[in-house]
């Protein structure tokens, strides 16, 4: 059963029921009107502060995108890629290509314009949608990128190299296209994150995108009145895969553009959230803003507020303590999970395992786990090794790249690249990507360890550990540490502090400085590299 035919029962069973709400707070934030003016504001997506569809709408707009594509000349095993921030046709738009029998291609909004016409040539794309923010970067490739391919604009003001998507869509059928589609058949291509290098172009299938949606709910038990607040791009294998639990459970989802403290508190409020997907730093400020008074949670209406869940990144332990000595009543999980794997919880920590925190779990939902050595056959429980994981979601290659897909796929397990090992209750604990462990006079030192624990101390907002060149020793650890705001610590302080891990595990040195995150919130671990390894070491420590 493909995930269009729960869309097509929602819009037949709960029809007139909301199913998709966006808001952009930052609208109201320029504008300075009350909630009640926005109410009764007509006026395009871009200056419109809440926006929200039925079921039969989303069904109705997503069968309208499907015939035009298929006026077009789309067929099945087409590629349409889409390149658009969140908003309310996102979902619609996807639905829409995967009813014909394409597949959809979601493209990262951060891509340059060369990433952008790489990766269209890499999943082979025929059709790129795209949004008002990404008007200037095609514009910069439209000849190369428009050469076999048609561009289609969402939004106003569509500019002269692209075809106007509202009014096309608006002239074709409603009705629903009737292509059978059958669970083997390929649904979708998601690129990697791109923190190791050069994309790669993930392939799944129908089936896949169904388990996620069967993973999402078993995980956290999404009903028709739960309220989902989706935060983190859709472009994402893991906010859509995520929101697969609303999709099942015909429940509501909100979708917010924007990610300050203020906004996810005040939408969870107004909205009636009940389940909160956040990321790392998301969590942290929050947390920040509580403990500095700029908000007080007596402002806001958070009773039904249910669930906080994380992923997409190693929780560190402090953070989730803190979490529950203000949220006292929230049931709370970690997920792991890869685009490989289409999210949203191959491995998942568990509602109830509180006191696990600091491990990401054990196998989720139809998944199945294992720690294996360089020789790939499974370590003593308690040994470091790489994590593989297997299940109805695995991807089935890396599109179009044999050898790739060699190197991590092998009789249905996913390689992950991530070492782990498990605990005494079989709790799988994260300790780093296998490309991210330093080798310092031949001791394997683990970044996440040293990140955790400097983030236990109480000025530090982050922390990533890189390891750069050294003649003697190969390579040594570099702490780069994003302090809160307003807390001064000088570098001698920050040596003390870590004099309590083991020696070899303390920083050789320490810069302060911002950490980048990519868009799902894992650390650009090459860019730090770049920034701060070798030459680049000597000017940032000169800068500051």
């Amino acid at each position: 059963m493909p995930i269009t035919d729960l869309l097509e029962r929602n819009a037949d069973q709960f029809g007139d029921e909301i199913a998709l709400i966006e808001i952009n707070p930052e609208i109201k934030e320029r504008r300075r009107v009350t909630w009640k003016e926005y109410e009764l504001i007509e006026a395009s997506p871009e200056t419109h502060y809440r926006r929200e569809i039925t079921w039969s709408v989303f069904d109705e707009k997503a069968n309208r995108f499907a015939n035009l594509l298929l006026q077009r000349g789309v067929k099945r095993g087409d590629k349409v890629g889409i390149l658009m921030m969140n908003c309310l046709e996102w979902l619609p738009i996807y639905f829409g290509v995967l009813k014909t029998g394409a597949l959809a291609v979601p493209f990262n909004f951060r891509y340059s314009s060369d990433e952008i016409l790489y990766c269209a040539k890499l999943a082979q794309i025929d059709i790129l949608v795209f949004g008002p923010a990404f008007i200037g970067r095609i514009e910069e490739i439209c000849e190369p990128l428009s050469k076999g391919r048609l561009l289609i604009y969402v939004g106003e003001n569509c500019p002269s190299f692209a075809d106007d998507y509202n009014s096309l869509s608006a002239n074709c059928s409603s009705q629903r296209p009737g292509i059978v589609i059958k669970d083997e058949d390929q649904a979708a291509i998601y690129f990697s994150s791109g923190t190791t290098g050069f994309p790669k172009a993930i392939l799944h299938t129908h089936a896949g995108l169904m388990h996620s949606c069967k993973t999402e709910q078993n995980h956290h038990g999404q009903q028709r009145d739960d309220v989902f607040l989706c935060i983190p791009p859709l472009y994402h294998t893991g906010a859509k895969m995520h929101w697969f639990g609303s999709l099942l459970s015909g429940s509501k989802a909100v979708l917010l553009k924007g990610t300050k403290p203020e906004f996810i508190l005040d939408a969870v409020s107004k909205e009636k959230c009940t389940i909160v997907w956040l990321l790392v730093p998301w969590a942290q400020d929050i947390l920040e803003a509580i403990e500095s008074g700029r908000v007080n949670l007596k402002d806001y209406e958070l009773d039904q507020w249910r669930l906080m869940h994380i992923g997409a990144q190693p929780v560190p332990r402090s953070l989730v303590k803190k979490w529950l000595e203000y949220f006292p009543h929230h049931d709370y999980d970690t997920n792991y999970g890869l685009s490989e794997s289409l999210g949203p919880g191959c491995v998942h920590l568990g509602v109830g395992n509180v006191e696990k925190v600091g491990t990401i779990g054990k196998a989720g939902y139809g998944w199945e786990t294992k720690i294996v050595g360089e020789d790939r056959q499974p370590v003593k429980p308690g040994e470091v090794g790489e994590l593989a994981v297997r299940g109805p979601s695995v991807m089935v290659e890396y599109y179009h790249d044999k050898k790739a897909t060699a190197e991590v796929l092998q009789d249905g397990w996913l390689y992950t690249g991530d070492m782990a090992k498990e605990d005494e209750d079989g709790f799988i604990l994260l300790v780093d990507r296998k490309k991210d462990v330093i080798i310092s006079g031949g001791e394997n030192i683990y970044p996440v360890q040293i990140e955790d624990f400097i983030r236990t101390n109480e000025a530090v907002h982050d922390a990533a550990v890189i390891g750069i060149p050294d003649k003697r020793l190969g390579e040594v650890t570099l702490a780069v540490i994003e302090l809160k705001k307003n807390y001064v610590v000088t570098e001698e302080e920050m040596h003390e502090f870590c004099h309590a891990l083991p020696r070899y595990k303390r920083p050789h040195k320490i810069i302060f400085a911002d950490i980048p995150r990519n868009p799902t919130g894992k650390i650009e671990k090459p860019k730090l590299r770049e920034i701060f390894g070798g030459k680049g070491l000597v000017e940032a420590q000169n800068i500051g």
